[in-house]
């Protein structure tokens, strides 16, 4: 099977082997018989954050299928979901329950098990906020285990996992609030909803307003929606040091981390500076930047990996000798280099 039908991307080549595990004994049974072979191997749930090279994986792909979201007893709202489990559905589903935490984090195409790698986040929420531990069936070890949040090291779109920890998600667990209001958290949500950050919302109306916002950018899965073939945001906001930022333009946005001695950048912001529009692409090429949105690349009908890689270092390029700034990729390459 052509890996191009499993990713939102719709690149990629043939895989020597697919499974479809859909419980969780065939999904560490199916990955240790791969790591037994010592073949390569590669997990994917949506394909929503991957690009795939155009020659394909060689080995073993699992396509993580187990599906399923259990309310743990004891105190609180507390939800073991498997790792297939389709995020947005989990969303809806929470929301739907009268329980709050993730409703910022809805329209995000994927997987449950795919989460935790990169520390999903939008709308002023992260998973690292609601995230207890992930069951780990480790690579090295070939162990299954229970691996707290804390020890996967979460950070602004990434973990322990994302940076080399091999292995396989089973199933994460979330500590959420049992509550149908939530707090709003970011300035372009609470615009759209007409509050002031800091104000309790009803979590359906965060959805509801979350979902439009994603599919006014072409970040909402939908097939009538040519901007939305692709991996979602393709940077992500770079985090420079204070007295870095001071010699960019003074009406560059800005946002102070944590730490005070570091500032968040808008990806898109420099790279519309930088003089790529909407919509731009490379002559000759099927990969573009959205219509809609400077952050996301999309395959506008016969791209392959190899323009989407391209288009990707030319906006790098373009924004590093813009203004100093080296974009990251949030998107993984498999079998290519982003």
């Amino acid at each position: 099977m052509l890996l191009s039908e499993l990713t939102t991307m719709r690149v990629g080549g043939a895989a020597d082997h697919l499974v479809e595990p859909t419980t969780e004994a065939e999904l560490v049974a199916a990955a240790l018989a791969a790591w037994a072979d010592g073949t390569d191997w590669l997990v994917i749930g949506g394909g929503s954050n991957i690009v795939v090279a155009d020659d394909g994986v060689d080995g073993t792909v699992i396509r993580v299928a187990t599906r399923g979201v259990e309310r743990l007893p004891g105190d609180g709202v507390r939800l073991r979901v498997q790792a297939g489990e389709p995020w947005d559905d989990l969303v809806a589903s929470t929301v739907a329950q009268g329980f709050s935490g993730i409703e910022a984090l809805s329209g995000i195409p994927g997987c449950a098990g795919a989460a935790p790698i990169q520390n999903i986040g939008a709308y002023g929420q992260e998973l690292s906020s609601v995230l207890v531990a992930v069951d780990f069936l480790d690579y090295q070890t070939g162990e299954l285990s229970r691996l707290e949040a804390a020890e996967l090291e979460l950070g602004y779109r990434t973990s322990v996992l994302k940076r080399g920890r091999e292995g396989v998600v089973v199933a994460v667990e979330l500590a959420l609030e049992a509550s149908d209001t939530t707090v709003v958290g970011y300035e372009q949500l609470a615009t759209a909803l007409g509050v002031a950050v800091g104000d309790r919302v009803l979590t359906t109306r965060v959805r509801e307003t979350v979902l439009a916002l994603r599919a006014s950018k072409g970040m909402v899965l939908d097939a009538a929606d040519p901007d939305s073939v692709s991996c979602g945001s393709f940077f992500t906001n770079p985090i420079v040091s204070e007295n870095f930022a001071r010699n960019l333009p003074g009406n560059a946005p800005h946002w102070i981390e944590p730490d005070d001695s570091h500032v968040k950048l808008s990806a898109a912001w420099l790279i519309e500076r930088g003089g790529i529009v909407k919509g731009f692409s490379l002559p000759g090429s099927r990969a573009a930047i959205s219509s809609k949105h400077t952050l996301a690349i999309v395959n506008r009908g016969g791209a392959t990996a190899a323009q989407v890689a391209e288009l990707a270092r030319y906006v790098q390029a373009i924004v590093l000798a813009s203004f100093g700034v080296h974009l990251q990729v949030e998107p993984i390459g498999v079998g290519i280099q982003l």
